[in-house]
C-alpha cells in the first residue's frame, strides 16, 4: 500500500492495531466511502439542504424524528446541550456559552462522568452530579436522587452508554425526565456494534443521541451523528450552520421569519467552529448505508482470525501471556486481544513497550485500554488484510526480555 501522501509531508504512516482512535487517525476508509467524498469534493451544494437530506436518512435508520451530521460525537454532545438550553430562542443562541438566566443545569449520574462530558460544559452547561461511587457504600444511583436534583434551572439529563453497575438504566432515566418535561441526552459514541443500538436508545426514551461516525460506522474520522426530537435537531441546525446572511436572502426566511417563529436569522452559534463539510456529510451517509448492510458477525470472525495469528506468534514469548478479552469485559462488540506483560521478565514497563512499538519501524499503534493491568490491547478492526503478520513480528521483536537499559 502506498503512503506517498504522508511521506510527501514528512509524516510516518502507522499500522493501527489500537482501533479507530482519533489520535491515530481513526480507521481506514472503505473505497466507496473515499470515492463518495472525492465526488462531493468536486462540486458545491447548499449545506442546509444536504443536512436535511442526511437527516431524513438518519431518522429512517434510527427511528428518531430527525437527525443531523456533526463533527464527531463530542461536537454532537455540545450541540445537544446548546439545543436543550436555547431551544428556538434566537437571543439565547446568540449568547451561548453565556447561559445566565437560562435553564443551564444538566444532571448526570456520577458513574456516567467521563472525559467527554466536558463537551456538555462547552455549550455553557453546568453539570449536576448525583449518585454514589464505589466502596464504602453501595456504589449506586437511585431514581429519586435524579428526581430530587431537578429544579427550575434544569435543562436536561445526560446519560452515557458505558459499564456502570448500579446506575439507573436509560428507560427509568427517561421516565423521570419526561415526568418533568425534560429531554435526555445520550452519549453513545462508542456503542456500535451491534447495529441494533442505532435504534435502541431512541426506543428507550432518549431525546438526543450522539454516535461517532468515524468508529465502527466507518465514516470520516471528523464525523458524527446526532438524532432525536425534531424540535431539538432544529435548534442544533440553527446553532451550527453558517448564518452570515441578510434576513431577505435567508433560504429559511419563509419557515422562520414569515411565520414569526424567529425574530431574525441567528448569527454564528456555539457550533460554528464545529462545522461539517459536504465531503464529511456524504462520506458519513455512504458509510452508514454500508454499516447497516454489513454482516457484522462475519466481520468479527475475520478480525478474530487476524488476532489469532498474533496470539499464535506470541505463544512462547517469555514474560508474555496473551488471550482474548471476554466479551462481557471488553464492552466493545468486537474481539480484543489482551497481551499481559511481566515487566520484571521484560525489563521495562508496559508504557515503554507501547512507545517502542509506536516509535519503531514500522510504527505500530496498540490500545492502552489495559495499561493499568500491565497489559496492552490489540484490535483488528483497523488492520488491513496481511498487517496482522507485521504486527505479530514487531510484537515479538519488541517483547524480547531486556536485562539492561538500551
Amino acid at each position: 500500500m502506498s503512503f506517498s501522501i504522508y511521506e510527501r509531508f514528512g509524516v510516518r504512516p502507522i499500522i493501527n492495531a489500537a482501533g479507530p482512535l482519533t489520535r491515530l487517525g481513526g480507521a481506514p476508509l472503505a473505497p466507496e466511502v473515499a470515492a463518495a467524498m472525492a465526488e462531493a469534493a468536486g462540486t458545491c451544494a447548499r449545506i442546509d439542504e444536504l443536512q436535511e437530506a442526511a437527516g431524513r436518512y438518519l431518522a429512517e435508520v434510527t427511528g428518531a424524528e430527525a437527525g443531523y451530521v456533526t463533527a464527531g460525537a463530542a461536537a454532537g454532545l455540545t450541540l445537544a446541550a446548546a439545543a436543550c438550553m436555547a431551544g428556538l430562542d434566537v437571543a439565547a443562541m446568540d449568547r451561548l456559552p453565556d447561559a445566565a438566566g437560562l435553564r443551564h443545569e444538566i444532571i448526570v449520574q456520577r458513574p456516567h462522568l467521563t472525559a467527554y462530558t466536558h463537551a456538555l460544559r462547552v455549550a455553557g452547561a453546568r453539570l449536576i452530579e448525583v449518585g454514589y461511587l464505589g466502596y464504602p457504600g453501595q456504589g449506586a444511583t437511585w431514581p429519586w436522587q435524579i428526581e430530587s436534583a431537578i429544579t427550575q434551572r434544569t435543562a436536561a439529563i445526560a446519560y452515557a452508554v458505558c459499564d456502570a453497575p448500579g446506575s439507573v438504566p436509560l428507560p427509568e432515566v427517561a421516565r423521570v425526565a419526561h415526568r418533568h418535561g425534560l429531554p435526555v441526552i445520550v452519549d453513545a459514541a462508542a456503542a456500535l456494534p451491534p447495529a441494533d443500538n442505532l435504534r435502541r436508545f431512541v426506543a428507550q426514551g432518549a431525546d438526543l443521541v450522539a454516535f461517532s461516525g468515524g468508529k465502527a460506522i466507518g465514516g470520516p474520522q471528523a464525523s458524527g451523528i446526532l438524532v432525536g426530537r425534531r424540535d431539538l435537531i432544529e435548534s442544533v441546525a440553527l446553532q451550527h450552520q453558517d448564518m452570515d446572511v441578510h434576513p431577505e436572502t435567508w433560504p429559511w426566511r419563509d419557515r422562520y421569519l414569515a411565520t414569526g417563529v424567529l425574530a431574525g436569522p441567528p448569527h454564528h452559534g456555539i457550533g460554528r467552529g464545529m462545522k461539517v463539510g459536504r465531503e464529511e456529510i456524504v462520506g458519513l451517509l455512504v458509510a452508514l448505508r454500508r454499516f447497516v448492510a454489513s454482516d457484522h458477525r462475519a466481520a468479527g470472525e475475520r478480525q478474530r482470525a487476524q488476532l489469532e495469528t498474533i496470539l499464535d506468534a506470541l505463544g512462547d514469548t517469555p514474560g508474555v501471556r496473551a488471550g482474548f478479552a471476554p466479551h462481557a469485559d471488553d464492552h466493545r462488540g468486537y474481539p480484543v486481544l489482551v497481551v499481559r506483560l511481566d515487566e520484571a521478565v521484560l525489563g521495562r514497563p508496559a508504557e515503554t513497550i507501547v512507545s517502542e512499538l509506536l516509535e519503531g519501524e514500522p510504527a505500530i499503534g496498540v490500545s492502552q485500554q489495559f495499561l493499568r493491568e500491565r497489559a496492552i490491547g490489540v484490535v483488528a478492526s483497523t488492520l488491513h488484510p496481511g498487517e496482522e503478520a507485521v504486527v505479530a513480528r514487531r510484537l515479538r521483536e519488541v517483547l524480547r526480555p531486556r536485562t539492561a537499559p538500551p
